[in-house]
């Protein structure tokens, strides 16, 4: 089973029968990497696993398609097959609308989303997962309606 790396250092199968017999990593251990790993692990591990995980990341997927559609946007992918893990909405049909210009102001409110990479369509992803809860989504979602009016795009949008 080792050797299947061509690379000493990343053949995982190996460290890992070394660690168990021996106790010790083959090389200087990444105690900063471990550690956090750990941290990780106990966050989400209070947080209820996967289901207390998977509630939160749900809620946030909720706040963010309530606000969302209130203020006009629509989404890309049909509820019959949206998930929560990342929502896409279709740019607002207005001519003042740029992307760019949208990104940007957004991002230095601090707010990060992402153009829609995989699709034709005209649209925006915007993620539900990581260390946000719904008041992040809430957050995002004022940002959104101020860098609309800077814009001078109104919502509801039509």
């Amino acid at each position: 089973m080792t050797g299947n790396s061509r690379v000493y250092s990343l053949d995982l199968v190996d460290q890992y029968l070394n660690l168990e017999a021996t106790g010790q990593f083959r090389f200087t251990p990444p105690t900063h990497t471990m550690l956090a790993f750990q941290q990780a692990l106990n966050e989400f591990q209070k947080e209820g696993g996967v289901r207390g995980r998977a509630k939160r990341y749900q809620t946030n997927h909720k706040v963010l398609k309530r606000g969302m559609v209130a203020m006009g946007f629509k989404e890309l992918v049909d509820d019959s097959h949206q998930g929560y893990i990342i929502t896409s909405f279709f740019f607002p049909q207005n001519p003042k609308f740029s992307f760019d210009t949208f990104y940007m102001k957004l991002s230095d409110r601090g707010q990060v989303i992402y153009p829609g990479k995989v699709t034709q369509a005209e649209c925006f992803r915007i993620g539900n997962i990581g260390h946000l809860f719904p008041a992040d989504m809430e957050k995002l979602l004022q940002c959104i309606k101020e860098v609309l009016e800077d814009m001078e795009i109104y919502v509801p949008l039509n």
